[in-house]
């Protein structure tokens, strides 16, 4: 899926004059390094075709259009732990100075990576992070601060079944840092006495793709007649699991919940479906990246622990330990507010 600090009914807008303290720039000064080229920026997602990273691509896409940096969008079209490789590789030969990539995987990139920085380029992850191989990347920018997720998302299911109930997780690939990270935490954190009547039966994988994950949605009631909640930490996967508990009419015995966009899960909120889901703003990384990245090719900021921003709405952020950039929270959409927020 964090401390949230900031309100995420601003989450979705896109911001201007995101700019570091020190030293000052103008939020209308074309991002353009000495030479007087436009920055060129490359986002790579995990896999194209996903709403989710079409959400962090707008936000890319929007700001530079602000700002006067070039932006391109490419990637694989499978989330697996290498496939990011060769894209990376095209991007540097194609004059990239930034790259912002969602990790496959926390080290299968490195020394792909270590390659684009040598080379000049400025290097962000987004999303999902080389978590222990920082090193190998500038700065890490993500929306609300995943190491307190598996925490998140296990009460998010647990208020949903009562805290009791036989549940399982339908993640996306068994190799994404996130999500592996959290669904450890689940492990661990299931043991304590606040969950001792909930018992995680299984943690399925349906690689991101809608129909694996609508297959191994199906295999979980299959298995576990008496389940009473899917959580699914990934957007293709909550969507996969709602419409299987629709389709089975289960919906009132089996309570999903999980990631998701609103514009992507409004209907089976609305329809009593899913009870709730959660997600901070995809966009608003993908603004915060433009500037970071800009302002780091053109030299203006230094990736250094402390480091400040002002980014307009979303207000002051800071550069903290492994120089990662929190955003802000995320939010429990349920039938009551989903008409407030409109983001693929």
């Amino acid at each position: 899926m964090n401390t949230r600090r900031t309100l995420f009914a601003l989450a979705f807008l896109v911001l201007a004059g995101c700019k570091p303290d020190t030293p000052a720039t103008s939020p209308s000064a074309p991002a353009t390094p000495a030479g007087g080229e436009k920055v060129k920026l490359s986002f790579i997602p995990k896999n194209t075709g996903n709403p989710y990273f079409d959400g962090i691509a707008k936000g890319l896409t929007d700001t530079c259009a602000e700002i006067g940096c070039e932006v391109s969008v490419t990637g694989p079209s499978t989330a697996e732990p290498t496939s990011q490789i060769s894209f990376i590789k095209d991007e540097v030969q194609r004059g990239a100075k930034v790259i912002v990539i969602a990790a496959n995987s926390p080290d299968a990139l490195n020394a792909t990576l270590d390659e684009a920085k040598a080379a000049g380029v400025t290097v962000l992850t987004v999303d999902s992070d080389l978590t222990g191989n920082e090193s190998h990347r500038d700065v890490g920018i993500f929306a609300t601060d995943f190491s307190k997720m598996g925490e998140f998302l296990l009460d998010l299911i647990g208020k949903n079944i009562n805290y009791e109930g036989k549940f399982a997780i339908l993640s996306a690939t068994t190799d994404a840092p996130n999500q592996k990270a959290w669904v450890a935490s689940i492990n661990e954190l299931i043991k304590q006495p606040k969950y001792a009547k909930m018992q995680l039966v299984d943690t399925v994988f349906g690689d991101d793709k809608d129909q694996k994950s609508v297959t191994e949605a199906e295999g979980l009631l299959t298995k576990y007649p008496d389940l009473k909640g899917i959580l699914a930490p990934t957007t293709v996967g909550v969507t996969a699991a709602a419409k299987v508990v629709e389709s089975r009419k289960v919906f009132d015995k089996v309570k999903v919940t999980g990631l998701g966009t609103p514009d992507q899960m409004r209907r089976f909120v609305k329809d009593g479906i899913v009870p709730n889901f959660a997600l901070w703003s995809p966009p608003d990384m993908g603004v915060v990246a433009a500037h970071v990245g800009v302002s780091l090719a053109k030299s203006e900021l230094k990736a250094t622990k402390g480091t400040k921003f002002s980014c307009g709405k979303l207000g002051e952020k800071e550069i903290t330990d492994k120089n990662i950039l929190i955003i802000g929270p995320p939010v429990i959409f349920t039938k009551e507010n989903i008409d407030q927020y409109h983001f693929q």
